[in-house]
């Protein structure tokens, strides 16, 4: 049995983390469910890792769902991190240029060089390019994480980059924002969903994790964000509209 939950990640919020698996955890064992007792610390291949028949609890962003997840796993929610402007459960990408860089207006940007983190990520490529495709004709540079691309912009490598406004967040609370400011936001899109083997019981797995972030004490409901698990339908993920330009691959 494995689990994880990597997409937040960072040493910032791993403790935080770690009491939240064990309160879903201990959830499922008390549901006569089994569980392993840590997490699976930053999988290599996430893509084996999600569609693994072990898996028991895993977070993925709902572009690798629509395009590779979808009938592979079964979706267990998505929780809600009370993103400002979005619906519970949605995100959006927060497009990010140098607080210095005298251009306000994304349009302003056209052709200008853009940092991503991968050609695959919903909110660092997907959201933007089937928008705004006019915006990225210009030289581009993947990074590999949205914390890199947010550097990049930092160091003048890049002039702007799309962040998920969770992560982005998460780098402002680590003081690893300074010197950025937000220039445009995507359509809000349903946030990360939690997924699960196809063998595993879907919808008592949810009740474990929706009782476990109902009980996170206040501190860590901070550090993580989190609010509540909600529903949203494979649809709503299927429906995402595809960019109509795509990244160079390396």
């Amino acid at each position: 049995m494995i689990a994880s939950l990597p997409m937040y990640a960072t040493p910032r919020t791993a403790a935080a983390d770690a009491r939240l698996w064990s309160a879903i955890a201990t959830n499922l064992s008390h549901a006569g469910h089994p569980a392993p007792q840590v997490l699976t610390l930053a999988p290599g291949d996430l893509l084996a890792h999600w569609t693994d028949p072990a898996l028991v609890l895993s977070q993925t962003c709902g572009r690798p769902y629509k395009d590779h997840l979808h009938g592979r796993v079964h979706l267990v929610g998505t929780a809600d991190y009370g993103v400002p402007g979005c619906p519970p459960g949605y995100y959006r990408s927060l497009v990010i240029a140098r607080a210095d860089d005298p251009r306000s207006d994304i349009a302003e940007f056209t052709g200008a060089i853009f940092a991503f983190n991968e050609p695959g990520s919903q909110s660092g490529w997907a959201a933007l390019a089937a928008e705004r495709p006019e915006i990225l004709t210009g030289p581009r540079l993947q990074t590999g994480s949205h914390r890199a691309s947010t550097l990049a912009v930092r160091e003048g490598r890049a002039d702007f980059a799309a962040i998920d406004a969770v992560t982005l967040r998460h780098l402002t609370a680590a003081s690893e924002a300074t010197g950025v400011k937000v220039i445009h936001g995507t359509e809000p899109r349903p946030g990360l969903p939690f997924i699960t083997a196809l063998s595993q019981d879907a919808a008592a797995i949810a009740q474990a994790v929706s009782d476990a972030i109902a009980s996170l004490e206040k501190a860590d409901r901070a550090t993580l964000g989190l609010r509540s698990l909600v529903d949203i339908p494979a649809e709503d993920y299927l429906a995402l509209p595809d960019p109509t330009i795509m990244p160079p691959r390396p």
